[in-house]
């Protein structure tokens, strides 16, 4: 993890993580920071790192990564594409609406829902372009870099032990990512936006202190009261797998070993494969390979006069001979047969669709 801070018009460098083979660097808000500098959106925020808005003082709560609201009062050019944060973050659209997304599933917002992200966990907001909205947000960096790790929340937190473990399980252990909120989280929003045009001091911190607990409490209290089916694989060893896996087509080109792979998860060898076996009834290796003949079987598709070597290099293989052995083992013909069997295939095609 690598934060760069500085006052204004320092260069902020993002968080990031980085793993054997996968990189996440959390969002920098480039489209709002300029959407704001050109006056189509108001803004006011208080951050650290690459966030945008004022900067929070280096002592300064320093689990806050960023506090904020925006105001767009036309709907605007820009979104916020697919992207992720250190911390948990929390969203309350005040008013408005507003194209939301995570993991790839639409989960489009009205007025007065609440949204609530887990760490790294790859969202979207706009869609793609943002709407007359105004948004509220905090993002709290709680020492997650992999599902399975626990949770360390902020020392300056005031709630109870009890009631910090309860909460930890109903924002872990649950899917949605979209709720109803109450009047009481709107209250709490809007008060926290009247701190962030305060001046630094001890006064901001106080403020900024209370609010935020005062929201989390919000938050427990909004969840507390709904019948939640929770999943314990959500926080586990089992479920950093199952997103490793879920990446994996997307990355089979890359030149993984399984001492890699497991490391990516956060896990050893053994337990690793133990997870993968139980996942998919194969092997990481196995798995591997299956992704990469499925995606050579589409390279050979799409591009007819490709060199074969070039498809095998691509896709993971260290040479042709032994891409072309284990894609006759897969699939019972070699990559020139299978290539020239696919475009016969296109060809017969053709003239029944030209009629």
């Amino acid at each position: 993890m690598s934060n760069a801070e500085g006052g204004t018009g320092m260069r902020r460098a993002a968080a990031v993580f980085e793993g054997h083979g996968e990189r996440f660097v959390a969002d920098s808000c480039e489209p709002l920071k300029a959407a704001a500098e050109r006056g189509e959106v108001a803004l006011q925020a208080l951050s650290r790192g690459s966030y945008p808005g004022r900067r929070l003082l280096p002592g300064e709560l320093p689990e806050l990564r960023s506090a904020g609201v925006w105001d767009a009062s036309r709907d605007q050019g820009w979104g916020l594409d697919w992207h992720r944060n250190e911390g948990i973050e929390i969203t309350y659209l005040a008013r408005g609406g507003l194209g939301f997304a995570v993991d790839g599933r639409p989960q489009p917002l009205r007025p007065g829902d609440l949204t609530i992200t887990r760490p790294w966990q790859a969202h979207r907001v706009g869609d793609p372009e943002v709407a007359a909205s105004r948004l509220h947000w905090v993002i709290l960096d709680v020492g997650v870099r992999r599902p399975h790790q626990t949770w360390a929340w902020p020392s300056w937190l005031l709630l109870p032990s009890g009631l910090l473990t309860r909460l930890t399980t109903l924002l872990q252990q649950n899917e949605q990512p979209v709720w109803r909120a109450d009047a009481a989280i709107d209250r709490c929003f809007e008060r926290l936006a009247s701190v962030l045009a305060d001046d630094p001091g001890d006064a901001r911190e106080a403020r900024l202190k209370l609010r935020i607990n005062e929201l989390l409490l919000a938050v427990f209290e909004l969840l507390d009261g709904q019948d939640i089916a929770l999943d314990r694989s959500l926080p586990s060893a089992q479920r950093s797998v199952e997103l490793f896996l879920a990446t994996l087509a997307d990355r089979c080109g890359e030149r993984w070993r399984l001492r890699d792979m497991a490391e990516e998860c956060g896990l050893g060898r053994s337990r690793f494969t133990h997870y993968c076996r139980q996942l998919t009834n194969m092997t990481p290796v196995e798995v591997l390979t299956h992704l990469r003949v499925r995606a050579a079987q589409r390279m050979l598709e799409n591009d007819p006069a490709g060199s074969v070597s070039d498809v095998a290099y691509a896709c993971g293989f260290e040479s042709s001979q032994y891409f072309a052995t284990v894609f006759r083992r897969h699939t019972g013909r070699s990559p020139s047969a299978y290539r020239a069997e696919r475009a016969e295939r296109a060809r017969e095609r053709a003239p029944a669709r030209a009629a």
